[in-house]
């Protein structure tokens, strides 16, 4: 590489748009979104009318264009031989206004640039109902270089309009002319560019670019390769643009839209999927390369090599701006929990899922009910994990890199359950401290909304259902759904607790109706507690499920704050953790009754409320071997025997009838995960030595036991 890599190269206007025209300086139609208001291209008018230096151009030299014949494109007739790295607004800006093109906006709507002047004192201005009126002004300077213009005859029809209004004297009728004209000559204003060599990479044009414009936004992979396929594929580049204008509005009637309640995409969201998708990469600098058709062991450039790499884009593309394809993957987000975009704190999260559900469709070729609940899941661990927040690039390059020895359908699907497998710590340990902040885009929080959702609760003491109150398309002046202080802040302010870190944590609120967050104010917990507990909860399993959805520990309302707070992101730890095991792929059953209800409530109601809680607080625990669990059960008989001799009062039939029933339990292997953990926590109860005293000491002391399972026995009995 030689030491400058740079030239110096002087352009005039019309020079500009005469290369931009016919595709030598590539300028893309939607680099990025035309961002200038209209006020600064008027203000890029007037300095250049003035002679004021306005910038310089950056350029980097296109090596794939060398050696290059005519390039298919839509609009150009030359190999492009410059892209444009900085001052893209104001080349959008001259060339809009010289050639009377129209610029898109951010929200990919379309506008024509009007910029007006008036010759009498040299004033440019935004032209707008006024000034279109007033024959002082003309109104679009762009008619002086549409090439059909007559000046003379625009100069003598401006000067008889203003006559109609006011005496015009002979020196103002020249002054006049005279400053027409020098606007026209406008074209041959000088421009000096820097072109960078196609020696350099990407990364070595994005530094030099954040080296001599501090303030300009920083290029990015995705930059570039928009800008490749503005240049090489305008037709893949137009697509995504209008995916992304009607993924933001809502279609007339049931016609197919990518509209969505979830997400509004930009074209690099999209090409983000697509390269994953076709490339299985997720760092884009090596795609952008092979795109521009070089040889990375070679580093030669190949038109061949380009537009074959163009062409596997093009189908992962396709493939991705599917209608159905998409609309099924958002599906996949709502049987995870999620139902709007507040609820997503990561895009990353969401579009690398989305990656995954279409390598899962098209080249694993998994059926949509297996492959639906297989993302629901996935997208529900990435979203709780945060796995796509810090180095999100690195992480995704490297969970499509384990896929390559993955083969078959069924060993895809097995693989995104172990990779989102989640330990014993993480929901004890790990998730409670997470939970330990008042962050209102927690992810945490947004998974325990995810999983109220999953688990068909209802809000706080109220008969709506949290997936009810969470309906994206419900917008009233106040969210159907609001959180409530559960400790509220002018109660904890007496107690000298004032700060909002303090005060707005996660675990003091809970999620309730608007009206019910209105009625409650700034009532201490003991007083209104009581009062709403009365009035919604009128039935034992009423009360427990309130409890255990929102995670309430018992007498919470008379416990003082930090050792509630403590107490309670546990138990917001198991909801979430709850919710998350619908998710598993082997609870087919779970939508028929939801594993917390359709198991663990019908158990819980047959028994009292010491019993009930006991087996809320080992269903938690997660899944163990069920062969590690019989042998446990074998063991705990075998130590009752030996000690049955010394207390004459001790049942061991009875002990051995429920080691007998246990052990039943524990003989169907491949039940949901739900009814498995509740079979496990029966037989956790029965082999705990931590009540083996009392139930030595009496004749009564396994009927705690025989209880318990028999409501599981129940509980698990079809029917």
């Amino acid at each position: 590489m030689s030491g400058r890599l740079f030239s110096e190269v002087s352009f005039t206007v019309s020079g500009l748009m005469e290369q931009v025209g016919c595709g030598l300086i590539a300028l893309p139609d939607l680099q990025r979104p035309f961002v200038w208001p209209n006020t600064k291209v008027r203000d890029l008018f007037d300095s250049m009318y003035r002679g004021y230096p306005v910038g310089y151009f950056l350029f980097w030299e296109n090596g794939a264009a060398k050696g290059t014949s005519v390039i298919g494109t839509d609009r150009k007739q030359l190999p492009p031989r410059l892209l444009v790295i900085d001052g893209q607004q104001r080349l959008t800006s001259l060339y809009a206004v010289l050639r009377g093109r129209k610029v898109k906006r951010q929200d990919f709507s379309e506008e024509m640039i009007q910029i007006a002047f008036r010759p009498t004192d040299g004033a440019f201005e935004v032209a707008d109902a006024a000034i279109k009126k007033d024959p002082a002004w003309l109104s679009d300077i762009s008619l002086l270089w549409n090439g059909q213009t007559d000046l003379f005859a625009l100069v003598g029809d401006y000067l008889a309009r203003l006559g109609a209004t006011r005496e015009v004297s002979p020196d103002e009728r020249r002054a006049i002319q005279q400053a027409i004209m020098r606007l026209q000559q406008l074209d041959s204003f000088p421009f000096t560019a820097l072109s960078l060599s196609s020696e350099l990479d990407e990364e070595q044009v994005a530094d030099v670019f954040v080296r001599i414009n501090s303030k300009g936004t920083p290029l990015n992979q995705a930059d570039f390769i928009l800008t490749l396929m503005s240049v090489f594929r305008d037709r893949q580049r137009a697509e995504l643009e209008d995916f992304c204008r009607r993924a933001r509005v809502p279609p007339a009637g049931s016609a197919p839209s990518p509209f969505n309640y979830f997400l509004e995409p930009e074209p690099d969201h999209l090409l983000r999927v697509a390269v994953g998708l076709g490339f299985r990469r997720a760092r884009l600098k090596h795609v952008y390369s092979i795109l521009r058709g070089k040889d990375l062991e070679t580093g030669d450039f190949s038109s061949e090599r380009r537009e074959e790499q163009f062409g596997v884009l093009d189908a992962a593309q396709s493939y991705t701006l599917d209608l159905q394809h998409w609309q099924d993957f958002l599906q996949c987000l709502v049987r995870a929990g999620y139902r709007n975009s507040a609820m997503v704190s990561s895009k990353n999260a969401l579009l690398y899922t989305y990656v995954f559900y279409l390598i899962g469709r098209r080249d694993y070729r998994i059926s949509l009910l297996k492959l639906r609940d297989a993302i629901a899941r996935w997208f529900f661990f990435v979203s709780l994990t945060g796995r796509y927040t810090d180095s999100p690039e690195t992480r995704m390059e490297q969970d499509l890199a384990d896929l390559r020895e993955v083969s078959g359908g069924d060993a895809f699907l097995r693989h995104l359950e172990r990779a989102a497998n989640l330990t014993h710590d993480y929901w004890a340990i790990t998730l409670p401290g997470e939970l330990a902040t008042s962050s209102a885009r927690s992810p945490g929080l947004f998974a325990y909304y995810a999983a109220l959702h999953r688990l068909g609760a209802r809000a706080f003491f109220s008969p709506m259902q949290v997936r009810e109150l969470l309906d994206p398309a419900l917008r009233g002046k106040r969210s159907a759904l609001e959180r409530h202080h559960l400790f509220p802040k002018a109660f904890l302010e007496k107690k000298g607790i004032e700060s909002l870190r303090e005060t707005n944590q996660i675990a003091n609120y809970a999620v309730v109706e608007w009206a019910d967050n209105a009625a409650i104010g700034e009532k201490a917990p003991h007083d209104y507690f009581p009062e709403l507990e009365k009035r919604s909860a009128k039935r034992p399993e009423e009360r427990r499920s309130m409890f255990f959805w929102h995670a309430l520990p018992e007498g919470w309302e008379r416990m003082d704050y930090p050792r509630f707070l403590e107490a309670r992101r546990l138990l917001l730890a198991r909801v979430i953790q709850a919710g998350f095991e619908t998710l598993s792929p082997s609870a087919e059953v779970v939508e028929q009754g939801l594993a917390m209800e359709a198991a663990l409530e019908r158990a819980c109601l047959l028994l009292p409320d010491r019993l009930a809680a006991e087996l809320r607080e080992r269903q938690a625990e997660p899944l163990r071997d069920f062969d590690i669990l019989r042998a446990e059960v074998h063991r705990y008989l075998t130590r009752l025997e030996s000690l049955a001799a010394e207390e004459p009062r001790f049942d061991l039939d009875l002990a051995r009838r429920l080691g007998d029933r246990c052990l039943r339990l524990l003989a169907r292997d491949g039940r949901p995960a739900d009814q498995a953990r509740l079979a496990q926590a029966a037989v956790s109860y029965f082999t705990t030595e931590e009540d083996l005293s009392p139930d030595l000491a009496s004749g009564e002391g396994f009927r705690d036991d025989e209880a318990l399972l028999s409501a599981v026995e129940r509980a698990l009995t079809p029917g």
